[in-house]
């Protein structure tokens, strides 16, 4: 898999920083720097595991909220909450041209859709299937780009996983919830081509941080009806989802890739699905089958692969 710039949640993971040339002499630190920071030395693999485990525990947080405020209320909390964050942390200029603000609008506006569709894919299905379903959108980004012949075995095996979670042997796998998860993966995959030129328009997370801000934005007339149900205990979790699912992932992978090289970042990155599988096992009682396992494995086999090819 191709080092991609994706914050995740169903979904969105930070923009992988690029080193800039420094001018000689001492200059203040950055705000990547200063996130990079957050490991303490610990290696990398940890941290990046860190993060994911993070990422899935907020997507469980999340799953607690559907029922109180709605789940366009909790996408647009947590892209918000989140997007203030990393605000903080970036703190973009936003006198840019006006072609900058298109690109950052299309980018929310993507970040809208994908964040949506996970959830209401999983308010129906479980954080697993989700998670392995939605990842077919980077999977398939970084097999469009290939063009050998053995990549086909990775489209079948992945191809076979997906048949396997909507198929007969499914355990009464709600349809609705896989084609939301498959539409979350699709904007996850266009999110991607839209990264690379924020990207080179905002530094850093500048361009992540906007963007969620947008998003936030633009489901509010969705999430509306829900935000007035907050009550204390749920603007808690409001804040836990903020900080599980950007802040604290956001800093852990950022001060893993000081040292993880592409190949190494997108094996580690593959292992998302089962994580998510386990998290959903452990801290929601989700059910586990060994269909869902089969399929899992296979998506995540289907990643590494191309992994190793690029």
């Amino acid at each position: 898999m191709p080092r991609l710039s994706i914050e995740r949640f169903g979904g969105l993971r930070p923009a992988l920083a690029t080193a800039h040339p420094q001018p000689p002499g001492p200059a203040p630190e950055s705000a990547a720097a200063r996130i990079a920071r957050v490991g303490g030395g610990l290696p990398a693999p940890f941290l990046m595991v860190a993060a994911m485990l993070s990422f899935q525990l907020g997507a469980a947080v999340a799953t607690g909220l559907f029922d109180r405020v709605g789940v366009p209320a909790t996408a647009c909390f947590r892209l918000g909450v989140g997007g203030v964050l990393l605000l903080a942390i970036s703190r973009p200029n936003l006198r840019r041209p006006a072609s900058a603000l298109v690109w950052l609008a299309v980018f929310g506006a993507e970040l809208a859709v994908m964040n949506l569709a996970f959830y209401e894919a999983l308010s129906r299905i479980p954080l697993g299937v989700a998670v392995t379903v939605e990842f077919l959108g980077p999977l398939s980004v970084s097999l469009v780009h290939s063009r050998r012949p053995r990549d086909v075995l990775w489209v079948i095996l992945a191809g076979s996983g997906i048949a396997i979670f909507a198929g007969p042997t499914s355990q009464g796998l709600d349809a609705a919830g896989i084609g939301l998860a498959l539409l979350a993966g699709a904007g996850w995959a266009a999110y991607i081509f839209t990264a690379q030129r924020v990207g080179r328009e905002w530094k850093g997370s500048q361009g992540l941080a906007g963007g969620m801000v947008v998003s936030a934005i633009l489901l509010i007339p969705f999430g509306a009806g829900g935000a007035g149900s907050v009550a204390a205990g749920s603007g808690i979790e409001i804040v836990a989802l903020g900080v599980l699912s950007t802040a604290l992932p956001f800093s852990l992978e950022m001060a893993a890739l000081r040292t993880l090289t592409a190949r190494a970042y997108g094996v580690l990155a593959s292992l998302e699905p089962a994580i998510a599988t386990v998290v959903g096992v452990v801290a929601l009682g989700q059910s586990l089958h060994t269909t869902d396992v089969l399929a899992t494995l296979l998506v995540v086999t289907a990643s590494v692969g191309a992994t190793f090819d690029t």
